[in-house]
């Protein structure tokens, strides 16, 4: 689903009053399942980089950065998701999927370390563990299935915690007091001014800031680009894009995972002919584009990708590789 633009209004209106008590059925049993004993604990650590919102403020790239700070500190990470969009019902370990059969995120994931998907946190966790030393969860942080042994909560700066409501009335996932009250250190994208949007009394713990950098692989001022995303706020991305020096002759935005037909294809390719402008997408989009058939191919082969990569500070950096070098 696309998020509704009010989730992201500084505070509640109507249609997010009219929802809320379904809020609230949705955020009291969100906050008794983050209350439960995890149903499993690995004899390995346990890294996971979570959000207390529904969409896209950067937890992918942070899981990426976390695991190269693995990589890079001697430790054998491997990455636990569940592979939202795909098929599989079982642990499966990602290799020569596609994004229907694994998600889009997963194909991002083993580009870098080993990956599995599992909906069954605890399961994916036990076959994560035959293959490396330390699990990097993307995602999961309101999951009990697999015990933590160090979360991260990802908040995008530029829109906080929008209403401050839980979906389907706001953008939170659970109340954000369930939240401020699990094991987890904030990790804020962007800038501070999320810090706004929160209790003055946060827990004794400090808010760490990650810069997200976006690339492309090549300039974008040589000519209109046609920008199109389905992510948690396209906006964000086609925002990226002018940053880079992109002028955007049109956007067109879908909803996160969005699953590409080949008619999508077809009518990008010929939008973006019809203006004399090049395809520009995310890379999540680009590996969803293969299921559109032979003009999502041709697409892919098309569109220029832009890519985010996270910088983490070194408290986060620290705080990460000291649990393998414990271990």
């Amino acid at each position: 689903m696309r998020a509704p633009d009010f989730w992201w209004a500084p505070r509640m209106g109507l249609a997010a009053s009219l929802l809320a008590p379904a809020g609230w059925v949705v955020g009291t049993v969100a906050a008794h399942r983050m209350r439960r004993a995890p149903d499993a604990r690995l004899a390995i650590p346990v890294v996971c980089i979570g959000n207390p919102t529904v969409g896209g403020a950067g937890k992918t790239p942070v899981s990426i950065a976390v695991a190269r700070a693995l990589v890079a500190a001697g430790a054998r990470p491997v990455f636990l998701t569940r592979g939202y969009g795909g098929k599989a019902a079982a642990p499966r370990i990602v290799a020569g999927q596609s994004a229907s059969e694994v998600g889009d995120e997963p194909l991002l994931l083993a580009a870098v370390a080993p990956t599995v998907v599992s909906p069954d946190r605890a399961a994916g966790g036990r076959l994560a563990a035959t293959l490396g030393d330390v699990v990097v969860m993307d995602d999961g942080f309101q999951n009990p299935g697999l015990a933590k042994s160090w979360s991260a909560m990802v908040i995008d700066a530029a829109v906080g915690l929008g209403n401050g409501a839980v979906t389907p009335a706001g953008p939170l996932r659970a109340p954000l007091a369930a939240h401020l009250g699990a094991d987890a250190w904030l990790v804020v994208t962007g800038d501070d001014r999320v810090r706004a949007a929160l209790p003055a009394t946060l827990p004794a713990r400090a808010v760490h800031e990650v810069r997200l950098v976006a690339a492309a692989p090549e300039p974008l001022d040589a000519r209109p680009v046609l920008a199109f995303a389905g992510i948690g706020r396209p906006q964000k991305f086609f925002a990226s894009v002018q940053a880079l020096g992109g002028h955007i002759a049109e956007r067109h935005p879908f909803a996160d995972h969005h699953h590409y037909s080949e008619a999508d294809a077809e009518r990008i390719t010929a939008r973006a002919a019809a203006l004399g402008a090049r395809p520009v997408t995310t890379a999540k989009d680009h590996v969803r584009l293969a299921a559109a058939g032979a003009a999502g191919r041709r697409l892919a082969e098309a569109a220029l990708v832009v890519t985010v990569e996270a910088v983490l500070p070194p408290a986060v950096v620290d705080q990460v590789t000291a649990l393998v070098q414990a271990a």
